[in-house]
């Protein structure tokens, strides 16, 4: 019998929820097949099989949280292992016995099917990615005979202290404000009311990715001094050459060519030219750290919460190509299908508030970036050309900023060769 635990999914992540059981007890799976799928509180996964065999217990419910570690199936592999893949036997174990259960490696779906195309055995593979999980650069190095980079030497910082709670919500409530209260300054954080004294309430766990969303802007507002640089950038000659390319391409991949793909290009050119806000602050180091790549996150509402798919190298993709990723990433952020890789990398992120209304934001920094772009809903207004009142598409910009990093007139001079870009499509294809 093999044990399959819960392996780790990625940095940070200690536990998920049961979304959907593939398979049943009793039932046969194939090796990779698809097995259960979990929602952390970054992303739902589908996590594969990892023996083939008979299914003889589900070790949780849909809807259930799970820890790291916990095992969430048994699996008749027809090995005479017992726990957690490990066989018992009087005899001294062979390692190289073919027949000898191996370890589950963390690995997330689209990092083994790379291993299946490239024919690589991923439990071979040295893992750099954190907690021991298996990266697809970790799978392309090894197929190409190149060793794993050296790891970095990093400094560490030292744990918080712990609190100790009292028994009970109060006394533990009353703790954690305290805490906070000692560490920072003028910090003073009152108890909940009970708010049933007024009239019925229902009460529903914060959990999966509306935890992790509270946890990130919690964490971006404390840490992060925000300013927020707005603009307008006339979009009318943008939008209807647009136009004219949808119709044109209706049914071709990128083929609906959102005004949103327009603007991640802009923003890339506008991150070559301004290195600092596509860096990140290291408080620890008290260093700057410039990437010299380009991933745009976009921000999308699945229901559920906000995620961030990443459109990866930017710079090197055309307009129709980050057009068809987009698409593609919000369809699947949709339906709860992303993987965690999808939202990993970021350097800089776009909110796009447009379609459902609204005329500015400020929006929350995506910690640890140190910028973020909100758009508005592209509107028609009068305004003066050549001394004349005239109807031109406008579409409001807000960049909120890490004033550690970066000062107010580094802010105007992104976003005003935004708006340079923007308004004439012949500099944005050009330029771009």
């Amino acid at each position: 019998m093999f044990e399959f635990k819960l392996p780790d999914l990625g940095e940070g992540i200690h536990e998920g929820e049961i979304l959907k059981w593939h398979v049943a007890v009793g039932e046969a799976v194939r090796e990779d097949a698809p097995l259960v799928e979990v929602e952390t509180d970054k992303a739902a996964v589908a996590i594969p099989s990892p023996r083939a065999g008979a299914v003889v217990r589900l070790g949780a419910a849909v809807g259930d949280t799970v820890r790291v570690g916990d095992v969430i199936t048994v699996i008749d592999d027809g090995a005479t292992a017992t726990r957690a893949g490990e066989a018992r036997s009087t005899a001294p174990p062979a390692p190289a016995a073919p027949t000898a259960p191996r370890r589950p490696v963390p690995a997330a779906p689209a990092t083994r099917r790379l291993a299946r195309e490239l024919g690589v055995d991923i439990e071979v593979v040295p893992a750099t990615g954190p907690a021991g999980r298996v990266t697809p650069e970790d799978v392309q190095r090894f197929a190409a005979g190149s060793p794993p980079p050296a790891a970095p030497a990093v400094a560490s910082a030292p744990p918080p202290p712990a609190a100790v709670l009292p028994a009970g919500e109060a006394g533990a409530e009353a703790a954690f404000a305290a805490h906070a209260a000692s560490t920072i300054p003028l910090l003073d954080i009152e108890p909940m009311p009970d708010f049933a004294t007024w009239g019925e309430i229902e009460r529903e766990p914060l959990r999966s990715i509306r935890r992790r969303v509270a946890r990130k802007m919690v964490t971006s507002m404390i840490l992060v001094p925000h300013v927020a640089h707005m603009d307008e950038a006339d979009v009318t000659l943008l939008e209807e050459f647009r136009q004219r390319e949808r119709a044109r391409r209706a049914g071709q991949p990128g083929g609906k060519l959102t005004l949103l793909a327009f603007v991640v290009k802009a923003v890339t050119a506008g991150l070559r030219a301004t290195p600092a806000f596509n860096a990140s602050l290291d408080p620890f180091r008290e260093e700057i750290i410039f990437k010299k790549y380009y991933n745009i996150g976009i921000a999308a509402d699945t229901g559920k919460g906000l995620v961030v798919p990443v459109v990866k190298e930017t710079d090197r993709k055309s307009i129709v190509q980050i057009a068809t990723e987009i698409e593609d990433l919000g369809g699947r952020a949709r339906d709860g299908r992303l993987e965690i890789d999808d939202m990993r990398g970021g350097t800089f992120t776009i909110t796009n508030v447009g379609p459902l209304g609204g005329t500015a934001m400020i929006p929350t920094i995506n910690y640890p970036e140190v910028a973020i772009l909100g758009m508005g809903r592209v509107q028609e207004k009068p305004v003066v050309r050549d001394g004349q009142i005239v109807i031109r598409r406008m579409l409001p910009l807000t960049l909120a900023f890490d004033h550690r990093i970066a000062d107010g007139a580094d802010a105007a001079r992104f976003v005003s060769e935004m708006v340079r870009q923007l308004s004439d499509p012949n500099l944005l294809l050009l330029e771009t």
